[in-house]
């Protein structure tokens, strides 16, 4: 049996041996012990066989062949007459496609030459007619194969001139398949393209545009991947190819803007905006106030803002096509005659600013100005002149302001154009046609913030927003005029009512912050002492009217030489301050400033952190850390801390080298390891230093090596000193010192350290478990400080995942069963998760990636379990302890155990601890947000603890529990299926009437939304 018969047989059944079948032919082939003629001879019988079936896998069996051949081994003689015979296969409607990938294989081959693909070509176009009849594989066998020979024989196409322009239109016509309209457009674009298509326009153009608009949806699941928004750009780039098509694209698109649907108007405002920007300037012109006429109703009536959007680019397109190359104002330019009908027409619409139409027009000029710098010109000197004439004339603040809105377009148009002081020029200053208006503008806006009435904040803010943009345009105003601006806003910024007004003073912060960009000299020259001069050197324990002054210090200091003058002046004023004052509010208050200055900077990559450190964080640390020169005002923890936190941003951003020099100041050792006898004997007001001390560790990274004591020494140490504070600051000192010890520099294979430690808390524990009678509650603040040390050390292993945190969490859920500790345990589990200001990343904690999950995993099976077999009494202990885990954990981790969690967080919601309902709602929250059908059968429990949770009843709902409540409660409607809600509709909206009174604001806001999102309930859908 030949291997064509072999073939034959196999092909249907078993595609992978055939496959296996054609290579052995083509092997064959390629050491010359078969010929290609042989192969042929053999199927002769085959290719003339009756049945349509057979002679197709003739075909397909030589194109197999020829698929596995060398692209080099076929000559030119064997590629013409392999050619020749498969583009008369062509003919046969039968084995059309075995044919074309038989002629797909050949001209992948080296010496395939231009006469072929003409060759190819024709037979192609011959099957046009019928091709429709057969299957989309083969046609798109077919696609694929043209556009081969277009990509690779591109030149000898052109040859056929308009046989090929004629043969490709035919062929394709009607075909509606995506995959095959993907590789049509792509081919047609080419002959647009490339092809004289003079005498065919019409045919081209209604080849693709008969497709205009896409409305095809992509079945569920699409293998091929192929959207709407594909075929869509595809044919937009075949219409916008030739400039030739403008005469039959653009009334045929303009037509199409009458459609009522709103995808069908952005695919065409998209497609004008693509011709336009493709087309030539001089046949745009002959369609450009056609299109404005058309195009304009749809900003000016806009019904929808991503309309507007759309057609704003599209006028905004063809004014940019239209100034192509120009260089001259001419009116009688196609620009200018364009532009002109435009600026009448806003200009009509700006008569009466505050009609709904004078906004859009704004927008219009603003686009239209923003396209090139010819037309900037061309918009200013036709606008200007009647929007000025316009504002003077009127004497109303609504329409002031609806004017200065359009100004302020305007002015944004320029600064595209002109640039501002920060970009190079985009146009020679001299050639501003502003300049002349400059003066006016200048004076009508500062007018318009100085002279109106202060009640008019809106009015007022806009001024400022003009005045911004006529300081920051390149060249426009000079030094004085610009000092003259900021003057104006240090006067309102400063005026009396400093605490009242706030949008306003927002507003012109920002635009001082603007312009610091630009010219932060006449802020420091001008606003900075204006600002410094309202700061007191001592607080009378009065109003903070100081308060509003550091702020607007702290916001300005954007650019690094505002902020290192702010930063000087005030450390000078904390001197001043710590001299004179024994209240610790202000102090805290200039601290708190320098903090915010810093934390906006990027210092990883600023050169002078170290320069940082010695004039500012070193003399704060000194006077901080040195009892014998430290003034009464560091005596606060507040004060401390606000010490510490300006310290941590520094220091954790110093080079190595640096960092290595700091640890010899000696200002890391912590008082507990200076002193390391008895803690009690230390005066309180050294102790304090460990809010410092604490901050400093944090910044440490973990190479660094802990000065004085080892990692073992200290935690030793300060597990003896916790117990023996008392004031809380100062023990969330050392507790986080136990932390951040425990967690960046105790070796991983230390297990004795953390067992002695844990085993001497649970000594304390007992000690006092055998001290108090069966049933009391109340802990010693012993055994409260034990429970805190065993939390945060665990909590240090648990953010490094460490192997050994595993033992001690059994060892606290334990805990919870106790009648005297459980319920302080219960609390002690929020710890382990929650957030805190220096256990953190930045700080060089290590903190691996799914501490949370691997928490999660370990504790809330036991938790679950334990609390089904606790005595009542003992019950509450556990789901506090789940919520304090729930709260820190991601809602994608607990869905998966909802069933096990569902009964443990309606009982959660009955507690009366604000935190524990707080955690509970927030996951519930996200339970009905992703997975309504785990929790369907308790939605009547939920609901009723969630209305409970909603209210004031006995003041243990805070606002936050209440808002949390109320938000988780509006989303049943869309969650749940609305015959599982109907019957308790009617419950639900009279409890929430109720709330409708709550005390707080946002409170009573999300009441209304969530009485009405019930409301709707059973409504029926909008059509």
């Amino acid at each position: 049996m030949s291997d064509a018969q072999r073939y034959l047989l196999t092909v249907d059944g078993d595609k992978q041996e055939a496959a296996r079948i054609a290579q052995g032919t083509a092997s064959q082939v390629e050491d010359k012990t078969v010929k290609l003629v042989e192969i042929v001879q053999t199927l002769g019988e085959y290719l003339t066989d009756d049945d349509a079936t057979i002679r197709a896998r003739a075909v397909a069996y030589f194109s197999a062949v020829l698929a596995a051949l060398q692209p080099n081994f076929l000559t030119r003689q064997h590629i013409g007459v392999t050619v020749q015979f498969l583009c008369d296969r062509v003919q046969d409607a039968s084995g059309l496609r075995e044919a074309a990938e038989g002629l797909a294989a050949v001209q992948r081959h080296d010496r395939f030459l231009g006469e072929n693909a003409v060759q190819l070509a024709t037979a192609l176009f011959t099957c046009s007619q019928d091709l429709q009849q057969h299957p989309q594989g083969t046609r798109f066998v077919v696609y694929t194969l043209l556009d081969s020979v277009l990509s690779a024989q591109r030149e000898a196409l052109k040859g056929m001139g308009q046989d090929f322009i004629v043969g490709i239109v035919d062929l394709v016509s009607a075909e509606k398949d995506p995959r095959n309209l993907m590789i049509i457009f792509s081919m047609l674009k080419v002959v647009m393209v490339e092809w004289d298509i003079a005498n065919h326009v019409e045919a081209m153009f209604d080849s693709v545009y008969c497709y205009f608009p896409i409305t095809f949806r992509p079945p569920p699941d699409d293998p091929y991947g192929i959207t709407a928004l594909d075929l869509k750009v595809r044919l937009r780039e075949c219409i916008a190819s030739n400039s030739l098509f403008a005469g039959h694209a653009f009334p045929a698109l303009l037509d199409k803007l009458d459609s009522t649907s709103a995808n069908v108007k952005k695919d065409v405002l998209q497609t004008i905006s693509a011709c336009a920007s493709a087309y030539g300037p001089a046949v745009l012109a002959n369609h450009s106030s056609q299109l404005w006429d058309s195009i304009k109703f749809e900003i000016l009536n806009a019904q929808d803002e991503d309309l507007a959007d759309e057609a704003l680019i599209a006028v905004r397109s063809v004014t940019v096509r239209l100034s192509f190359g120009l260089e001259t104002t001419d009116p009688q330019t196609p620009l200018s005659r364009y532009l002109l009908s435009i600026c009448s027409e806003c200009n009509e619409q700006l008569r009466e600013p505050q009609q709904k139409q004078a906004r859009p027009a704004g927008r219009i000029l603003e686009s239209v100005a923003g396209a090139s710098a010819v037309a900037y010109s061309i918009v200013v000197k036709a606008v200007m002149p009647p929007l000025l004439k316009v504002y003077r004339e009127t004497g109303e603040l609504g329409k002031q302001q609806a004017l200065l809105d359009v100004l302020n377009s305007l002015l944004d148009a320029t600064i595209e154009v002109i640039g501002d002081w920060g970009r190079s020029e985009a146009v020679s200053l001299s050639d501003n046609p502003l300049e002349e208006f400059r003066d006016r503008l200048f004076q009508l806006s500062t007018q318009a913030l100085m002279s109106t009435a202060k009640e008019e904040v809106s009015v007022r803010m806009t001024a400022v927003k003009s005045i911004v943009r006529l300081a920051r345009i390149r060249g426009l105003l000079d030094s004085a005029e610009t000092g003259m601006a900021v003057q104006y806003f240090d006067e309102v910024l400063l005026s009396d009512d400093i605490t009242g007004r706030k949008e306003l003073k927002d507003e012109i912060v920002n635009a001082l912050v603007e312009i610091s960009k630009y010219k932060s000299g006449i802020i420091l020259d001008t606003t900075f002492p204006a600002l410094l001069a309202i700061l007191p050197d001592s607080d009378d324990g009065g109003e903070k009217r100081y308060l509003p002054g550091l702020e607007y210090l702290a916001r300005l200091s954007v650019e690094k030489n505002v902020f290192e003058v702010l930063l000087r002046r005030l450390m000078n004023k904390l001197t001043l301050v710590l001299k004179s004052d024994l209240n610790p509010a202000y102090p805290t208050a200039i601290l708190s400033t320098i903090t915010y200055a810093i934390g906006r900077r990027d210092l990883q990559s600023d050169p002078d952190v170290g320069r940082y450190y010695e004039q500012l964080v070193k003399p704060l640390l000194q006077r901080a850390l040195d009892p014998g020169a430290r003034a009464a005002a560091l005596d606060d923890e507040s004060v401390l801390d606000g010490i510490g936190r300006v310290a941590n941003l520094v220091i954790r951003c110093l080079p190595e080298e640096e960092l290595q020099k700091t640890i010899n100041h000696g200002l890391y050792v912590a008082e507990s390891c200076r002193n390391p006898g008895s803690w009690a004997d230390i005066p309180q007001t050294t102790r304090k230093t460990e809010i410092v001390s604490s901050h400093l560790l944090a910044a440490l990274p973990r190479k660094i090596e802990l000065p004085l004591k080892s990692p073992k020494e200290r935690l030793e140490l300060l597990a003896s000193h916790i117990p023996l504070e008392t004031a809380p600051a100062v023990r969330l000192a050392l507790l986080r010192q136990l932390c951040l010890i425990t967690n960046k520099w105790l070796p991983s294979d230390d297990v004795d350290t953390i067992r002695n430690i844990f085993d001497a808390q649970f000594d304390v524990l007992a000690d006092i478990q055998a001290d108090v009678t069966s049933g009391e509650k109340d802990l010693h603040e012993s055994g409260q400080n034990a429970l805190r040390i065993a939390f945060w050390l665990t909590k240090a292993l648990v953010l490094r995942a460490d192997s050994r945190a595993n033992a001690l969490l059994d060892r606290l859920i334990r805990i919870l069963a106790h009648y005297t500790h459980g319920a302080s345990a219960g609390r002690g589990f929020s710890i382990l998760l929650a957030p805190d200001d220096l256990i953190n990343k930045p700080n060089h904690v290590i903190v691996r990636l799914l501490h949370r999950q691997r928490l999660f995993a370990h504790c809330v099976p036991q938790l679950a379990s334990s609390f089904r077999e606790a005595v009542n009494l003992t019950k509450p202990n556990y789901l506090v302890a789940l919520a304090g885990i729930l709260g820190h954990v991601p809602g994608e981790v607990v869905l998966p155990s909802l069933d096990t969690l569902s009964p443990l967080l309606l009982q959660s919601l009955d507690l009366a601890e604000a935190d524990v309902k707080a955690a509970t709602i927030n996951t519930l929250t996200v339970t009905v947000r992703e997975s309504a059908i785990a929790v369907e059968e308790h939605v009547a429990s939920l609901i009723a603890r969630l209305l409970g949770a909603a209210t004031t009843r006995n003041g243990t709902n805070p606002p936050r529990v209440r808002l949390s409540a109320l938000s988780c409660l509006r989303l049943f409607p869309t969650a749940f299926r609305p015959e599982l809600l109907l019957p308790y509709k009617k419950q639900v909206t009279k409890r929430l009437t109720d709330v409708l009174d709550d005390p707080k604001r946002h409170v009573r806001k999300e009441a209304v939304d969530c009485r009405a999102a019930w409301f709707r309930l059973d409504e029926p859908e909008d059509e």
